[in-house]
């Protein structure tokens, strides 16, 4: 026995208990270098370590599982229904790599790397009763820098400028803005939207300094500017149209609540002892329910926002006993006739009904999927996230067009058409390999006559030559030769991952490879130019057919010729599917690709590329179809659903109103709550067996998941129309969804506008404050936190600043507008051209609406309330007292908003990703159940696909949306220290690949699936507790990295371990497919084994991915179903790599939960007591 005594290292020592019999991993010499570990176990070997004491096993004693104690464990029963050499040990290691896992195995070993994993079971399993068993191994040691280093390459482009916070940044970038925005104003067509904009508030403003008008209009005349300012004609016609509607009505309905509460007030005499308290009812009642519809529906933002104002103008303004109804004239009457002045010009300067703003989002995704086809491209990963960006882009342009009054020569059902085509190019862009470095080798690097170099002025990469669109020889693209000397010189190969050095191929390889290479060169680089010239043939087609193509472009040098492109990209994809066909068939190919990994990487570059082919012919059919009808300029009315249309609004509404940002990101996130809500537990796990009796029975019953949580039963029970509960437990339930909805961010809006507006309206009805409130117009503070408030965002600390400061500058620029030449006509019209100009366009087209609306408005007030005062008392006292009001608006409506329920664009970052990762574990389960371990008689039907892809789609405008949460921010000042970007970046990055990774199983498994795995009943029991481990493993990460974003708790030292239960999986997985090749030769049983073993193609669904096909061919299916199960098992492999880069990441943000320090030396004593 080994003696307890401490060793010569002070350290107790470890009794291993081994077998001889048991072959152990050689260990490296203490002189070489080891790589980095993922994961670090303590080596077993002999003589590797002192404190380690090996007993030897007694001779009597066999080392077989029979001499095992089970417990409550039992010998494995071998379902495969082959004997493995009639022995219980697991082959494991004897069994030859299959070709899917030794692909996926060399995926494995960065992450098994150096880690003596023994998975040896002996022929004895758990009979866990199918619980997850989970794996636990020491995490590796992470460095900081090495991590923060690679987190630097996914920041946002918004991270490449300065930080905007910075002192000595502020007036560089001040000047550097000017600049810009002159540029813009004179060189694009932002200096129309201008004009218009300032046309509109400018013959308002003119209108007033006439003596016979103002006088006319009343002492609020002013009005008339307000109302052009805040619906100005900077917009579309039908945009212009339906904020007139708006903002008419939304006036009136003020104007009328006001006057009701000023008649109650006044009707009776303790009314009008009182009437202070009934007005405050009144305006509490309704500041209250128009904040929370500017909540519900943005569509109805127009309207609440100019309620608010008129209600609080009919109940603050020249409050008194007395009543004075005239006002209410003097307010109504000059807005409508802003109204109606803005929307002559709209219609009157340079009109536009919709049509250009369809036709620059329409130009621009052009560009950006001709861009796609660039490769290598310079950015790949910028690229990327412009596809990204543009798939978004479309589904907003469309839903603009559709919501308002529209002229246009595109009727709304072909835009939808359209842009649905275009997202699938898109789609089919997104998996191209942008960037690989596999034909490099294979480049023709004899110099051939005739054949000039091209020249790359890009940034070098191993793909150049071969794809850019200016090569002079495009034949070239895949064309190679070897050039490999015969003396056995290694190559190096890399395709999405590191390098690898000192891969040595064979004749066979490097034959199969140039094969490849010869076949599909010229057919690849054709297809790759007749797309490229489609798609600017269809820019051109949908700019001429628009009117806009003079402006926008492309150049007249571009052909319109659709027909042309149309039949010259069909004759490129017959010629490419005969040249695929012919190889498919050349006996050369190796009949399989697990020995030719680059094979299978040429395979899954070029095959993508004809998708996409497929995918532009699509395009161009329907670009074609609406050539042909080239229907002339028309009026469509608003066709988008009106539910929907009003969680909806225009672009310049969404713009005016501010925080466009968080309000995008707000609503992605809670569409994509609504959908994983309803896929959250319809999922219902494989039964083991099941009678057709019982399945019959239960086809009408409610089935419910053992994950299903109270509230959901609760909800079932009480919603459900053949629940057999009381109506007295129905209505309590839904009147607790009412009022547990009340608890939302609309309901606190709602109280913050409460409390801000009553407390600052409170001097309007005391006798003792009265007369100052009326003689100041201090009513502007409280119509200024109504226009400052936002639903979402409250502003920061620079917001605070800069629009307090344009108010003041407002104030006293208008006070020195009246004051330069005592109210002079001509002055103040000078006066509000220079200082009106810069402030509409930061109103109407920067990124700061809500400070430049404040700067206009008190402009206005206090310039022309002081002419309609003739500068009494004086013109000093009109400023600052105005000012001062505007300043206290500004302030309180921050302030709240800082204080109650607070906008933190960090901590909402961190539940998103949070979200992300609860949504990335919900379509990981639902891919594996639909896509790839799924019955007979249930495979993934062309709806659920279409479904699968909506659902990719909108989550692809989630990772946008977060990545614009993440600039969000550097704007806000943290006082423990700056705010670290890095993690977040990175974490959103990974969880990005992760989801790309799930899309390219989805539609790998369209090509293939492991028929044996389905159709061997034993197989597939076999399997089963594999399967579970491997995607229960991924499940349980996710859930717990999410959670601990969610908490901002500290993460698990110790989790389950994906990449050993993946390893299992794929080991036993070469173990049957192993065993049932051994049993082909079994005479009787060949024709059976064979078709067990052979993996299944689905043709139905490759016509999905291929419509021009008419039919899958036989001869290629099994091909190509050998070649998608690598890149099948690849990806699968590839989530399990991401994981681990999810998790190194989220404990960089939230921390690492590890044991508390044990002292060693009391540790020892205690020991050697017991001892």
């Amino acid at each position: 026995m080994a003696s307890s005594q401490p060793n010569d290292n002070d350290e107790t020592p470890k009794v291993l208990l081994t077998s001889p019999s048991v072959e152990r991993r050689p260990q490296p010499s203490a002189s070489q270098d080891p790589p980095r570990r993922r994961f670090q176990l303590q080596n077993h070997s002999e003589g590797t370590s002192k404190r380690h004491v090996r007993l030897e096993t007694p001779s009597g004693v066999r080392s077989s599982a029979s001499s095992i104690y089970l417990g409550s464990y039992g010998h494995r029963r071998d379902r495969s229904g082959v004997s493995i050499a009639g022995s219980t040990k697991s082959p494991g290691n004897s069994v030859p790599g299959t070709p899917r896992a030794s692909m996926s195995h060399s995926h494995l070993e960065d992450l098994l790397l150096d880690l003596n994993l023994d998975l040896e079971t002996y022929g004895v399993e758990e009979l866990r009763d199918g619980f997850f068993d989970a794996s636990f191994f020491k995490p590796p040691r992470t460095d900081h820098e090495h991590l923060m280093r690679d987190a630097e390459y996914t920041l946002p482009a918004a991270f490449q400028n300065k930080h905007p916070l910075s002192p000595s940044n502020f007036l560089p970038k001040q000047w550097q803005g000017i600049k810009t925005v002159c540029r813009s104003v004179t060189t694009t067509r932002a200096g129309i939207k201008l004009t218009k904009s300032f046309l509109g508030f400018f013959v308002a403003y003119i209108l007033c300094l006439v003596p016979s008008v103002r006088e006319w209009l009343g002492r609020y005349s002013y009005v008339m500017v307000i109302s052009a300012i805040i619906n100005h004609p900077g917009r579309t016609v039908g945009a212009q149209l339906d904020g007139a509607f708006l903002t008419i009505l939304g006036t009136a309905t003020g104007l009328g609540w006001g006057a009701f509460a000023l008649w109650l007030s006044d009707s009776t005499g303790p009314a009008r002892r009182g009437y202070g308290g009934i007005l405050a009812a009144f305006l509490v009642i309704f500041m209250g329910t128009i904040a929370a519809l500017r909540s519900y529906f943005i569509r109805m933002y127009q309207l609440v926002i100019c309620a608010g104002i008129a209600v609080t103008f009919t109940c603050l303004a020249d409050t008194s006993t007395n009543l004075d109804w005239q006002k209410l004239f003097s307010y109504g009457i000059p807005w409508l006739f802003g109204q109606a002045l803005c929307l002559t010009i709209c219609i009157i300067v340079v009109p536009d009904a919709g049509a250009r703003p369809l036709a620059v989002s329409l130009h621009d995704a052009f560009g950006v999927m001709h861009q796609g086809l660039v490769l290598p491209h310079p950015d790949d990963i910028m690229l990327h996230r412009q596809l990204a960006w543009t798939f978004v882009g479309l589904s907003q342009a469309y839903r603009d067009l559709t919501l308002d009054i529209s002229i246009t020569r595109f009727r709304p059902s072909d835009v939808m058409m359209l842009r649905n085509l275009m997202q699938s190019v898109i789609r089919s862009l997104l998996s191209l390999k942008k960037d690989t470095q596999l034909f490099d080798e294979f480049g023709d690097r004899r110099n051939r006559p005739g054949t000039p170099e091209p020249e790359i002025t890009r940034k070098p990469t191993r793909f150049s030559k071969i794809m850019s669109p200016t090569t002079s020889n495009p034949t070239h693209i895949l064309q190679a030769s070897l050039d490999i000397s015969q003396s056995g010189d290694d190559a190096v190969i890399t395709i999405d991952g590191p390098k690898h050095p000192g891969i040595r191929r064979t004749d066979t390889e490097v034959e199969a490879i140039q094969l490849v290479a010869d076949k599909l060169a010229e057919p690849t680089t054709e297809l790759l130019s007749c797309m490229r010239s489609a798609l600017a043939r269809c820019d051109a087609v949908l700019m001429d057919m628009s009117g806009h193509r003079m402006f926008l472009g492309p150049p007249k040098s571009v052909s319109s010729d659709i027909l042309g492109a149309l039949t010259r990209i069909r004759r490129s994809m017959i010629k490419y599917d005969e040249e695929e066909d012919n190889l498919l068939e050349d006996p050369r190919l190796p009949p399989t690709y697990s020995n030719h990994p680059e094979v299978v990487e040429l395979f899954l570059f070029v095959h993508p590329v004809r998708q996409a082919a497929s995918s532009v012919e699509a395009l161009l059919v329907k670009v074609n179809e609406m050539q042909q009808k080239h229907r002339g300029w028309r009026i469509y009315l608003p066709s988008y659903p009106w539910a929907k249309s009003l969680q909806r609004t225009n672009a310049q509404v969404r713009h005016d109103r501010g925080g466009v940002t968080a309000g995008f990101y707000f609503r992605s996130q809670s569409q994509l709550a609504r959908t994983m809500k309803g896929m959250a537990n319809i999922y219902q796990p494989l039964p083991a067996r099941q009678n057709s009796k019982e399945l019959d029975s239960r086809q009408d019953e409610v089935i419910r998941t053992d994950s299903m949580g109270k509230y959901e039963e609760e909800e079932d029970v009480a919603m459900s129309r053949t629940s057999h509960a009381s109506k007295k437990k129905k209505f309590r339930y839904k009147l607790w969804v009412i009022l547990h909805r009340l608890q939302g961010f609309e309901t606190r809006f709602a109280l913050k506008v409460i409390i801000t507006t009553s407390l600052l309206s409170v001097p309007a009805w005391l006798s003792q404050s009265r007369g100052w409130w009326n003689e100041y117009e201090s009513w502007w503070a409280v119509v200024t936190v109504w226009i400052m408030s936002h639903p979402r965002v409250g502003g920061n600390f620079q917001d605070l600043v800069t629009r307090a400061l344009c108010g003041v500058l407002g104030a006293v620029w208008g006070g020195l507008a009246y004051g330069a030449d005592n109210g002079n006509p001509y002055v103040m019209a000078v006066f509000a051209a220079v200082f009106m100009i810069p402030m509409m366009y930061r109103y109407t087209q920067s990124s700061h609406p809500r400070s430049g609306i404040v700067g206009c408005i008190s402009f206005v007030v206090v310039s022309l309330g002081a002419k309609a005062a003739d500068g009494l008392p004086s013109v000093a006292q009109i400023a600052w007292t105005r000012g001062v009001a505007f300043v206290v608006g500004v302030v309180a409506a921050v302030i709240v908003n800082w204080i109650l329920w607070p906008f933190i664009a960090r901590h909402e970052l961190r539940k998103a990703l949070s979200a992300t990762l609860i949504y990335s574990s919900i379509i990981y389960r639902g891919v594996v159940a639909k896509y790839v371990y799924y019955q007979d008689g249930e495979e993934p039907q062309e709806k659920d696909i279409e479904r699968s892809e909506m659902l990719e789609g909108r989550l692809r405008e989630g990772f946008v949306r977060i990545r614009q949460l993440l600039a969000l921010t550097r704007h806000e000042v943290r006082l423990r220290g700056p705010f670290n970007p890095l993690p977040y970046s990175a974490l959103i990055d990974g969880c990005e690949h992760f989801f790309e990774y799930l899309v390219a199983v989805r539609q790998s498994s369209l090509f293939f699936h492991p028929r044996f795995m389905s159709d061997n009943e034993q197989a597939a029991e076999s399997l089963l507790a594999y399967r579970r481990d491997a995607v229960a493993a991924i499940l349980m990460n996710l859930y717990v990295l999410a959670g601990a974003l969610r908490g901002d708790r500290k993460l698990p030292r110790y989790l389950p371990s994906a990449a050993a239960a993946r390893k299992r999986l794929l080991d036993h997985m070469g173990e049957l497919e192993a065993s049932q090749a051994a049993s082909s030769h079994v005479p009787g049983k060949e024709r059976d084994s064979q078709d067990q073993n052979q993996t299944a193609t689905r043709p139905e669904f490759v016509n999905l991915e291929r419509s021009s096909v008419a039919s899958s061919k036989e001869k290629e299916g099994p091909r190509w179903a050998q070649i998608y199960s690598y890149s099948y098992s690849q990806n699968l492999t590839g989530c399990v790599k991401q994981l681990e880069v999810l998790q190194k990441y989220t404990k960089e943000i939230v921390g690492e939960q590890g044991f508390d320090h044990i002292d060693a030396s009391v540790y020892e004593d205690l020991s050697y007591e017991r001892t």
